[in-house]
């Protein structure tokens, strides 16, 4: 654990330790805390890994028309997904959103920034719930859908490749596995690229003006910026792939980023005595810093780019120096 003088002051709770890189990139290797990581709870697979792949699972099987229905393009099985997507995020960010910021169940233990979100100009309709809502609904559900009913599609046809889960059980569990993992190096692709002076003014700014963010805030951004994040479903075009792992990635994207800006470390149930991980701080230092921790660091890529920020003073000494050289030849580009 750190002593306190080391860590930087980022306006509210901060975790006990510094961030560090997960133990499968660390060598010489650490069996044990690579269990720990692993299957630990608020680790690897628990408890979002394994609960995206069951509601994938669920959305699959109950809510995804049968091949037969979804070779040609049709308004009503079109229609079906659309309000099935709006209504699993409006559920889900709801219920995030209701606890957190509208009952107050913890007040601000465990809250990344002290203070509670303010509306302002800088956002639509003067209010940054009724912004973050109106891009999530207006704008990041019907590309997400886009992207399900085109995948879907091509798949019914024969276009892309197919698997049968339950002849490749194996396969399919290791796509589980492994998306994080990919879904960490293709968000921090697209991150970097948004971060790109002229695209951070005309797209990404949307986003970054939720400084202070909320659940509602995690897929409040440009439509443009809508088109990247999802475009990792592009992944399933070329690797066999099954309705299942469509349904389970486009979820998994959509939910974690709700549960990636709810601006709470953790997220305390049963008076205290269960918790659970809400947003990663590293993410949340992103926020506050602009140019730093462009993946969440599952992936230890920020780290070999030089954008990694674990939270210390030192850390943050190195990031000005960056902003520094940065901005003498990029006038232009976003500082903290």
């Amino acid at each position: 654990m750190v002593h306190e003088t080391e860590r930087v002051d980022t306006g509210g709770w901060a975790p006990p330790e510094l961030i560090e890189i997960p133990p499968v990139f660390v060598w010489p290797p650490r069996p044990i805390d690579v269990f720990k990581f692993v299957f630990g709870w608020n680790g690897y697979l628990y408890p979002y890994t394994v609960l995206y792949a069951g509601l994938g699972f669920l959305a699959w099987w109950y809510l995804i028309p049968d091949f037969a229905e979804m070779k040609n393009l049709r308004f009503d099985w079109i229609a079906k997904l659309f309000l099935e997507n709006l209504a699993i995020i409006i559920v889900w960010t709801s219920f995030w959103h209701l606890r957190l910021y509208v009952q107050r169940a913890q007040d601000t233990e465990y809250k990344f920034n002290k203070r509670w979100p303010k509306n302002s100009d800088l956002f639509l309709f003067g209010n940054q719930f009724y912004d973050n809502a109106f891009l999530t609904l207006v704008s990041a559900v019907p590309i997400w859908t886009a992207y399900l009913v085109l995948t879907l599609w091509a798949m019914a046809n024969g276009w892309i490749p197919y698997v049968d889960a339950r002849e490749h059980p194996i396969y399919v569990a290791l796509f589980v596995l492994l998306l994080p993992l990919f879904r960490e190096v293709h968000f921090y692709a697209i991150h970097r690229l948004v971060h790109w002076p002229v695209l951070y003014r005309w797209i990404h700014s949307v986003h970054h003006k939720n400084s202070n963010p909320t659940p509602w805030s995690g897929l409040a951004m440009h439509p443009a910026e809508h088109v990247l994040l999802f475009s990792s479903i592009l992944l399933n075009w070329i690797i066999p792939s099954n309705p299942f792992m469509v349904v389970m990635h486009l979820l998994r994207i959509s939910l974690n980023s709700v549960v990636d800006h709810t601006g709470f470390g953790k997220v305390v149930f049963v008076d205290g005595k269960a918790q659970i991980d809400g947003a990663s701080y590293s993410h949340y230092l992103h926020h506050r810093f602009f140019e730093v921790n462009y993946s969440d660091g599952v992936v230890p890529i920020d780290r070999l780019f030089g954008t990694f920020h674990d939270g210390s003073q030192k850390a943050h000494n190195t990031m000005n120096e960056r902003f520094k050289k940065k901005n003498a030849k990029e006038p232009s580009a976003p500082t903290p």
